[in-house]
């Protein structure tokens, strides 16, 4: 579960989820993204990097800008993490359920 930990805790915060969901549209520089939440420049940035360190979201260099973009790898990490935990969790209530 620790490779897990850091992509968990990123979740865990309501902004991130919504700086996600706004990346899942489009990639979008920090500019774009402070623009439609209500905290400044500088805390959207924080909130990148724990995303970035999580490896859910990748940063580009356009110019003078950073845009950030889903990190599909790190994504399909935890979907296939969601995978095995759902195919363990069943596998278990089945064998539960047939005792009875």
């Amino acid at each position: 579960m620790d490779a897990y930990q850091s992509q968990f805790d990123a979740l865990v915060d309501p902004t991130r989820r919504a700086i996600l969901a706004r990346l899942f549209d489009n990639p979008l520089s920090v500019r774009e993204l402070a623009e439609e939440f209500p905290i400044s420049r500088p805390a959207i940035s924080q909130h990148l990097k724990v995303l970035k360190d999580a490896q859910l979201v990748t940063d580009t260099a356009v110019g003078t800008r950073r845009v950030y973009a889903i990190d599909i790898d790190g994504f399909n990490n935890l979907r296939r993490f969601f995978d095995q935990f759902w195919t363990e969790a069943l596998a278990a209530f089945k064998r539960k359920a047939e005792k009875k």
